[in-house]
């Protein structure tokens, strides 16, 4: 009976294996302790008597033992990000000067401008303990004045380490700093003074950043008030402009997702581009009928994509949102159906890999259970005569469906998703 069932899901395995890396990297996250070099060293050598153990086996039972090998694999790649990210952390109330570097700016839940400083320098603390990033909430007169991006500042501020989950299975915020290097959070009443000008000859991020930041103040001065702000968010991912209020009236509205740069604002991009490249070259025969325009547009919309990922902050959600896109254009490319379960399955591998503690982020847990579900049962769906609808119920139907399927999908996590919205914000 089981090797029945095993043999059964060949053909359809790949679909398993983003499910078996999360297992194995919510199994480390889930650890009261940090895992020695012991633990890893054991994990090690397991993986490697699996693999033998595959080659003894009969194939019908050998995708159980690459299950196994799996799990241990998303263990080791949980803890392999975990040390890559690793910088110092403040371990104690810090008040004194403060210098850095401007790379984010941003807004907190107390309506204060936040900036997020690297190139962090601290009054009468060593370099390596010196955390590599951090972020200060201003207070008082100076929120008035403009802080470009690149710029080094200095100011007077208070220090604390990131604080831990306010509550058993809580969000755990200390986590999500420690993937942002983010090593102290605090605040400052005190005048910031500009200690240095941007580098012109910066990185490409920072340039890149001074250019979003440079749309943004655009918009913002074309559209002024809230409106311009909302505009700027969700364009550039830009929410210094906009106020707690609004903020407020999009959660209760239940629109606060749509400042978030993500699979709606990417798709409509790419999808765009996609469309507007295609069906321009489809009016020129001479290219049209020489040349693979799906292929061609597919590369436009995948590198304006790549273009728009840089300029939105690259922030997680942004970040899979393109990836998943990625995917589906590049099926495009190799002539293979561009929404499957297996594109779904490639773009949960690759951010798996790339990035393990996307797992327990909302992001991550709501759009793949969403997408799951609707490749699924639009798939399910195809075995169905639908042309035989009247033309005009077709959209209509589909946008019923979508939004059912997708609210089924993601209505067990949203209690925790409300609540790590509030706290990240």
């Amino acid at each position: 009976m089981l090797e029945d069932a095993l043999l059964a899901q060949r053909g359809g395995l790949i679909g398993w294996v983003p499910v078996c890396l999360a297992i194995g990297i919510g199994g480390y996250f889930s650890l009261p302790s940090e895992p020695g070099i012991i633990a890893m060293i054991c994990a090690g050598v397991s993986t490697m008597a699996l693999w033998v153990i595959g080659r003894l086996v009969p194939v019908a039972y050998r995708p159980l033992i690459v299950a196994l090998a799996l799990i241990i694999i998303g263990a080791g790649l949980a803890k392999w990000r975990t040390d890559a990210v690793d910088a110092p952390v403040l371990g104690f109330r810090y008040y004194g000067a403060i210098e850095g570097r401007v790379v984010n700016i941003d807004r907190s839940a107390s309506d204060a401008i936040r900036l997020t400083l690297d190139r962090v320098v601290l009054e009468r603390m060593a370099p390596d303990r010196t955390p590599e990033r951090v972020r200060v909430s201003l207070h008082g007169d100076q929120v008035l004045r403009g802080f470009q991006p690149g710029e080094t500042l200095i100011m007077t501020g208070h220090l604390s380490p990131p604080a831990g989950p306010a509550e058993p299975g809580g969000f755990d915020f200390q986590r999500h700093a420690w993937f942002l290097q983010l090593g102290a959070v605090g605040y400052t009443r005190t005048p910031v003074l500009r200690l240095a000008a941007a580098d012109d000859a910066g990185s490409w991020r920072m340039k890149i950043f001074a250019m979003r930041m440079a749309i943004s103040t655009a918009v913002r001065g074309a559209m002024p008030g809230e409106p311009g702000a909302f505009a700027a968010a969700i364009m550039t991912g830009d929410r210094s402009g906009m106020g707690q209020g609004t903020l407020a009236d999009l959660r209760a509205s239940n629109l606060a997702h749509l400042l978030a740069i993500s699979g709606l604002h990417m798709g409509l991009l790419t999808g765009f581009i996609f469309a507007a490249v295609r069906y321009g070259l489809a009016f020129i025969p001479a290219i049209a009928l020489r040349w693979p325009t799906k292929k061609i547009a597919a590369i436009c919309a995948l590198l304006v994509g790549a273009f728009y990922l840089a300029l939105s902050g690259g922030n997680v959600a942004t970040e899979r949102a393109y990836v998943m896109v990625a995917v589906m254009l590049l099926a495009v490319l190799l002539d293979r159906r561009a929404l499957s379960l297996r594109a779904v399955a490639m773009a949960a591998i690759i951010i798996l890999v790339w990035q393990p503690e996307s797992l327990t982020g909302p992001g991550f847990q709501m759009s793949f259970a969403a997408t799951t579900a609707l490749v699924a049962v639009f798939g399910w769906l195809r075995r169905f005569e639908m042309h035989q609808l009247p033309r005009w119920t077709r959209p209509v139907l589909s946008v019923v469906i979508s939004s059912a399927v997708a609210g089924f999908a993601t209505a067990p996590l949203r209690p925790h998703i409300s609540t790590s919205s509030r706290i990240l914000a």
